[in-house]
């Protein structure tokens, strides 16, 4: 072991601790082998269980109805694309027969607008701080992203409505949203110094919104070329499971569209969601601030609830043939040629001599975990006792990935790598909705579990 001694005063490494070090992990002739081993290939390839790596189980007990597979392609729209799949889900489960593709673009192009909005906004509000406080950082730093969660689904299509694919379909932007990102970010942030300055000058309310009207018309302008201009009105008709249109094609305004494909009910008040995050007290509410995506819009709120608990709230909606959006650490311990998460996938410890002990409220406490990734729960097998064996989810990235599409997931990855999934009222326990009916306990979106779901 390396003593402190060995250290320098100011806790750099000194020439003989360096000698140490380099003594201690003396490589051997089977190191080499491993050393060369790793250096050309794939640390995955290598890590790989091949105890677990045998035919998958594709049966499960419990399993809504097969849709079409969406996919995302190279933007951070997981939240909209799994909760419009919950949507359409519901849909065809409520008219037994009927489908719809759903507009991803189209209520990208608000989200978009409404983010900028929230950020000039938000700049506004925090003006007379330096900009170094910590808030007024948050917005220059994140000035808008492509991430979410379904709150802003929600929040969204309440305002906005929907829109079938067909009309507004998806732009090279839309779908590759990097570039695009980046000079509206850096637009907002020009904008934003230029608000900070017409307040330190103390400028009027009525010049700022003036200002601000002005700013977000840019925006706009920009969003018309990168997604396209959103439809006011259009003309549809319903398809059946076929592809063939029922009835008679309607004009329709994306408010009423929406209406229709929701049975004349709105999103919020629709639903809860729920999480688990093992550092905070259960049976709590919690809300995150500014974690919104439209200014006069609902935070991110949550029950903080054991595993245990998600599960059963997950397998009697299931049961009932609701799909459900939920969000994921995708990126740990997966494989992506099968399409299959589990704790066993890979043996990273024993290639390289040592282990990975933390618990998950030790990797969420130190940025190693949290949630990356929305997906559309789909199913779950059960065994004859009633217990969780494994879990199906759709993705949102092609029909070519995974399963058809799917990810298979053990029930020991789930409870370590789930955190957050949507409930429709209806299937809420009374004690866990008294528990969301409670003044939430306000958190900051620096936490390290709240990032948008990419």
């Amino acid at each position: 072991m390396v003593t402190v001694q060995a250290q320098t005063n100011g806790g750099g490494i000194s020439e003989s601790m360096l000698r140490e070090i380099q003594k201690e992990q003396k490589m051997m002739p089977a190191d080499r082998a491993l050393q060369n081993a790793i250096a050309a290939n794939a640390i995955d390839n290598l890590a790989q269980n091949r105890l677990n790596a045998g035919e998958l189980d594709t049966y499960f007990s419990v399993e809504t109805k097969k849709q079409s597979i969406t996919d995302q392609q190279q933007s951070g729209r997981c939240w909209m694309f799994s909760g419009m799949n919950v949507l359409r889900g519901d849909f065809n489960l409520r008219t037994d027969s009927l489908t719809v593709d759903f507009s991803q673009a189209y209520l990208f192009f608000w989200d978009q607008l409404e983010k900028a909005n929230l950020m000039l906004q938000g700049v506004i509000d925090t003006a007379d701080k330096p900009l170094d406080d910590q808030r007024v950082q948050f917005f220059f730093h994140y000035p808008i992203g492509d991430g979410g969660t379904f709150c802003g689904v929600a929040d969204l299509a309440d305002k906005y409505g929907m829109v079938p694919k067909e009309v507004m379909p998806e732009s090279f932007a839309s779908d590759n949203t990097s570039k695009a990102r980046q000079l509206i970010a850096s637009k907002l942030r020009e904008y934003g110094l230029q608000l900070r300055d017409m307040v330190g000058k103390g400028k009027k309310q009525q010049a700022l919104d003036k200002a601000k009207v002005r700013m977000l018309g840019q925006i706009y302008h920009m969003l018309q070329y990168i997604i396209g201009e959103p439809p006011a009105k259009f003309t549809y008709a319903f398809k059946n499971e076929k592809g063939r249109a029922v009835g008679e094609a309607k004009e329709y305004t994306p408010l009423s569209f929406y209406q229709e494909v929701m049975g004349g009910k709105k999103l919020n008040g629709s639903f809860i969601m729920v999480m688990n995050d093992p550092r905070r007290e259960y049976y709590k509410t919690y809300e995150v601030e500014y974690d919104r995506h439209t200014y006069d819009g609902h935070n991110w709120k949550y029950v903080n609830l054991p595993m245990d608990d998600i599960e059963e709230l997950a397998i009697a909606t299931l049961k009932a043939g609701h799909k459900l959006y939920s969000s994921y650490d995708v990126g740990k311990m997966l494989d992506r040629k099968r399409g299959y998460a589990d704790t066993e996938n890979f043996d990273y410890g024993s290639l390289f001599g040592t282990t990975f002990g933390m618990s998950k409220a030790e990797r969420i406490s130190t940025f190693d975990s949290g949630s990356t990734h929305a997906m559309t729960l789909t199913a779950v097998d059960l065994d004859g006792k009633g217990k969780v064996r494994k879990w199906k989810v759709e993705n949102s990235w092609g029909a070519s990935w995974g399963q058809q599409g799917c990810l298979i997931m053990t029930d020991r990855w789930f409870r370590e790598y789930m955190f957050r999934l949507v409930v429709p009222n209806e299937f809420v326990p009374e004690k866990v909705m008294r528990a969301y009916q409670t003044a939430p306990v306000m958190v900051m979106p620096e936490d390290p579990l709240f990032l948008p779901d990419e």
